[in-house]
């Protein structure tokens, strides 16, 4: 395995404080950049994140916050980014490609980038110069909100450079996290930002009425949109029936803990977009992959009736009961 050396984490969501979890649980100072002043000052004075999983505590010896994005990225050898793909743009905006000169970068977003439609390998590659043997993914099936009542949890980590993964997969691993390395990080990707969308048409179904049943049907023809969408994209043998890619969009699509899912119930309930914003008070990853994805197929043209119907009702303003009911007479 190869040292991955000093580990910085760039974000101080749900997830991000989920993996500050994991990498606090082993050896180790762990140098982690959060955007507001206020929040590093209060994880520094209670040793918790204020606003996402309170309930996970760090040691403070364990822990090096900032707001100074650029002290974080120059004192870390391997960087793991973790704020929403909405705003990875604006964040890294600041940061000229040369600080990230030979830096090993995972990535545990699960969307795209809007500005450019490109997905986060592929943004760092041609924007900042980083090559693909040092990048790496980070995805699930795992919510943040098990990883911090240390329920047993999966992650599958992805990177080319097959050294880097088994490193970044043993840093990860503790009592309740289990890890497994793998080379595609163009599927893995894909399918974490695909499944937020799969898992918002799930709960708009839900907030409509539609029953377990038809929710198997959807979920049965959703890892088989995933999967001609992956392989045309980037055509290489994958099993999609893997924890990363399956396994992934199950919990997506089916957990209380899931955002997704939530925004799209509400949607399916009578809510504006706008008006499920705001009352959940998080990013849905989903939202915005929709139209991202939408556009990319435009050129792509891959069939993807599931993907189609979300952003009919999302950015079409079709309405989600007549857009359901067409989508239930492709499905089978």
């Amino acid at each position: 395995m190869k040292d991955l050396g000093q580990i910085g984490m760039i974000g101080g969501g749900s997830w991000a404080t989920a993996i500050m979890k994991m990498l606090t649980a082993n050896d180790g100072v762990v140098n982690w950049w959060v955007r507001s002043q206020e929040t590093v000052d209060h994880i520094n004075e209670f040793h918790h994140n204020p606003r996402y999983i309170t309930s996970v505590e760090f040691a403070p010896e364990k822990i090096s916050v900032s707001n100074d994005l650029l002290s974080i990225i120059r004192a870390s050898d391997t960087l793991i980014l973790a704020v929403p793909s909405a705003f990875i743009k604006g964040t890294l905006e600041e940061v000229d490609k040369k600080e990230l000169e030979g830096k090993v970068i995972f990535s545990a977003i699960k969307g795209i980038v809007p500005e450019t439609l490109q997905i986060i390998g592929e943004f760092l590659f041609e924007h900042y110069d980083t090559t693909k043997e040092n990048f790496g993914v980070i995805c699930g099936p795992c919510h943040a909100e098990e990883v911090a009542m240390e329920k047993l949890s999966y992650l599958t980590i992805a990177c080319q450079d097959t050294a880097k993964a088994e490193s970044m997969a043993a840093t990860l691993s503790t009592p309740f996290i289990r890890t497994s390395p793998s080379d595609d990080i163009y599927g893995t990707e894909y399918a974490a930002i695909l499944k937020n969308v799969v898992a918002i048409a799930s709960g708009i179904c839900h907030g409509l009425g539609y029953g377990d049943n038809f929710n198997a049907v959807l979920i049965s023809n959703a890892i088989q949109e995933i999967e001609r969408f992956a392989n045309k994209v980037h055509p290489i043998e994958r099993d999609i029936k893997g924890s990363a890619y399956l396994g992934d969009l199950l919990v997506t699509a089916y957990s209380q803990h899931s955002r997704n899912r939530m925004f799209g119930s509400m949607i399916g309930k009578g809510y504006s977009v706008k008006a499920a914003q705001m009352e959940m008070n998080m990013i849905a990853e989903g939202y915005y992959a929709t139209e991202c994805v939408f556009k990319i197929n435009e050129k792509a043209g891959v069939d993807m009736p599931i993907s189609e119907a979300v952003y009919k009702i999302l950015y079409a303003g079709k309405r989600p009961k007549k857009v359901m009911k067409s989508l239930s007479e492709r499905l089978a």
